[in-house]
């Protein structure tokens, strides 16, 4: 198993190296989810790959945001510019731009993001038909649950061992975009979640979560078969990153990392402490935490200079094989060899007749195994050596040097990865005509007959099979919503498909990558949710290529960008209700020593964002209604509407749907989200 170390700068990368990773990620200065770090320009990221390749270290560029249209080109020559510089993987969330690097570079290895919120193993297997050689899973599962991923998974995994833990599924985050126009999904998140919010009961800080740190456990993900151990920290200091990677190379090679070493790496980073509960199954309230003052003056220089001392040297990782020739009226030789197939000779002096001692075996290892300084040790030394001759020790050693700078060298170079540009997808300019038709989604069985001119009603799993057949009895189109969170329920959700199929219901409502392949393996209709975070014209083609009926784009597109997006896939929004905002399954309600009744967060103005339950999470509603009845005229291009209820009660879904219908904007606080202002 891999130890993956994060590098928000090039001031990180040697100490990554030097303490014992086997990879490295990094962003380039557009495209990274962690925008705030320093980032890699171009000159930056060619020398960081080849500083890691020439010492066996692999790099993966993360092209992990969501991109717009008129963004792909652009993120198309960051990706020509990784395979010219021959980047190892790239880490990529967005579902169109991953269709046009199949197509542009199919030799390009690619990485699923953790912010693609795959967390089944049918998510895993859509991302191995995508062309994906590694998934990287959510943070929220547990130890049990990563098992049964990983038993029958056809890529390779990757799970987060250590660092900051969002308090939303990665990927299904619209707080910060909601709150202040920067997006999470695009690498701007302002991290709202640390300021104070509370439910009843609760400590204040009810959506601030501790740092996770399973590094103990990492013997045995690695005997479960994960590929890598991730450690989040892009936009920590590089003695953080020294610190973490140390303790897991402890803790992988010899099984238990060293308890001063975790100590310090708590003093210069954590939030009261570490948490493992989401791989232990022990969520709750132990799994809150702040960053306390405690915790920043912990970071004292004398705690930084112990871990300076850490990657002050090179660290010898690299075997090699040398052969030695000293041969009389010859010109002496080194031949070196790593194991990746490189290898070299260099020529040194003739030598000489000792006229006192002559060179021995021993004395000629020593001094072509001292490789201190460099990042090679010579594991097999062959010596070819005449007897009765003197060579001198600058010679000797001049040999060495010049064969590892040459090999080092020779090391950093690898052949650019073959790209050619693609087609990109073609933009009509404007898609035509207003929404036609509008769909519901309810919380439970209770609709209203007016409601019966809707084209679908999306109901939860947890509808009786009873309640579905009334629901068919009296007229309306009936589609189930496969929540975005399954996190260990995906073979009961597979069960109830079937028994709903076997009521004649066959069309789902799917938010995630793992419930289209669910459903798929169904042969369901599948309409695409918001959760697929559909942003460009790439993705909309990729959602008919995989046979999806329709699809709501991203409310982070506005009103303008949605009616430019081309493809012939039906297109909707969500244009009223409380839009969820976040999906977590550490419930900010398991911070509280209540059980508050309604599950309400406020905020520091006493603004009510609303907790329901949702698949094996809950969902964080804002705290005003979207509207957007009064200005439906225009949605350009868009095909159908979806009206959201989640916490309304029968009245005021009655009244909502009035004002949808007479095209009337309701009274008192709303949002127009973000339709006409947008996301950073």
């Amino acid at each position: 198993m891999e130890i993956l170390a994060p590098a928000g700068g090039a001031d990180t990368i040697q100490p990554a190296v030097r303490t014992g990773a086997d990879a490295v990620y990094l962003g380039a200065r557009e495209l990274s989810a962690r925008a705030s770090a320093k980032n890699f320009d171009k000159n930056e990221l060619k020398e960081a790959v080849r500083y890691c390749h020439a010492r066996g270290v692999r790099v993966y560029l993360a092209c992990n945001t969501l991109v717009r249209d008129d963004e792909l080109k652009k993120a198309l020559d960051i990706i020509k510019y990784a395979c010219e510089i021959h980047v190892d993987a790239l880490i990529v969330q967005d579902i169109g731009l991953i269709s046009l690097v199949r197509e542009a570079a199919p030799g390009m290895r690619l990485h699923a993001s953790t912010q693609m919120s795959v967390h089944t193993l049918k998510g895993v297997e859509l991302l191995h038909r995508m062309g994906f050689k590694r998934a990287v899973l959510s943070r929220e599962l547990s130890r049990d649950e990563i098992a049964d991923i990983a038993k029958d998974s056809p890529i390779e995994l990757e799970v987060f061992v250590h660092g900051a833990l969002c308090m939303s599924v990665s990927g299904q985050c619209y707080f910060s975009a909601m709150l202040g126009g920067r997006s999470g999904n695009r690498g701007a998140c302002a991290q709202p979640c640390r300021l104070p919010f509370y439910v009843d009961g609760g400590t204040g800080h009810d959506l601030s979560l501790k740092d996770c740190s399973i590094i103990s456990h990492l013997r045995e993900l690695d005997e479960m078969g994960i590929a890598s151990a991730k450690i989040e920290g892009r936009m920590k200091r590089p003695e953080y990153t020294a610190a973490a990677v140390a303790a897991c190379r402890q803790s992988l090679d010899a099984g238990k990392a060293d308890p001063e070493l975790m100590h310090r790496l708590e003093a210069v980073f954590s939030r009261s402490g570490f948490t493992d509960g989401y791989f232990t199954g022990r969520r709750g309230a132990s799994m809150f935490g702040i960053r306390s003052k405690e915790d920043v003056v912990s970071a004292t220089n004398k705690v930084y200079g112990t871990i300076h001392t850490m990657y002050k040297d090179e660290r010898q990782s690299v075997p090699v094989s040398a052969a030695l020739s000293i041969r009389r009226n010859e010109n002496s030789s080194l031949d070196v060899c790593d194991n990746d197939g490189n290898s070299l000779s260099v020529c040194g002096a003739v030598p000489e007749d000792a006229l006192k001692v002559a060179l021995t075996d021993e004395k000629c290892s020593s001094y072509i195994c001292k490789t201190g300084g460099t990042p090679f040790r010579i594991e097999k030394l062959d010596i070819s050596l005449d007897e009765g001759l003197s060579m001198p020790a600058l010679e000797l050693n001049s040999l060495r040097r010049s064969a590892l700078e040459q090999l080092l060298e020779m090391r950093s170079h690898r052949p650019p990865i073959e790209f050619s540009e693609p087609l990109l997808p073609v933009f009509p300019g404007q898609r035509k005509g207003t929404p036609a038709n509008f769909r519901a989604r309810f919380t439970n069985g209770n609709i209203p007959d007016s409601f019966l001119d809707s084209e679908l009603i999306y109901v939860p799993l947890s509808l009786s099979d009873s309640e579905l057949e009334a629901l068919m009895d009296r007229g309306f189109a009936v589609a189930l919503e496969i929540p975005r969170g399954m996190f260990g329920i995906e073979n009961k959700i597979y069960e109830r498909l079937k028994r709903a199929q076997a009521l004649g219901i066959n069309e789902v409502l799917a938010s995630n990558l793992g419930a289209v392949e669910l459903a798929k393996s169904l042969d369901m209709d599948i309409h695409g949710g918001f959760g697929l975070n559909i942003m460009n014209t790439a993705s909309v083609e990729w959602a008919e290529r995989e046979g999806l009926l329709d699809a709501e784009v991203s409310f982070e597109l506005t009103v303008e960008q949605i009616s430019k997006l081309g493809g012939r896939l039906p297109i909707g929004i969500v244009s009223s209700g409380r839009l969820p905002l976040m999906l977590v399954r550490n419930s900010p309600a398991d911070n509280s020593s209540k059980r508050p009744a309604p599950m309400v967060l406020k905020d520091r103005k006493g603004m009510e964002f609303p907790l329901q339950r949702s698949g094996a999470c809950t969902e964080v509603l804002n705290s005003v209604p979207l509207e957007l009845s009064d200005r439906r005229r225009e949605l350009v291009g868009i095909d159908f509407e979806v009206l959201r209820f989640s916490v309304e009660n029968s009245v005021e879904i009655g009244e909502n749907l009035q004002l949808f219908n007479s095209e009337k904007c309701r009274k008192g606080a709303y949002t127009r989200g973000l339709y006409y202002r947008g996301v950073e």
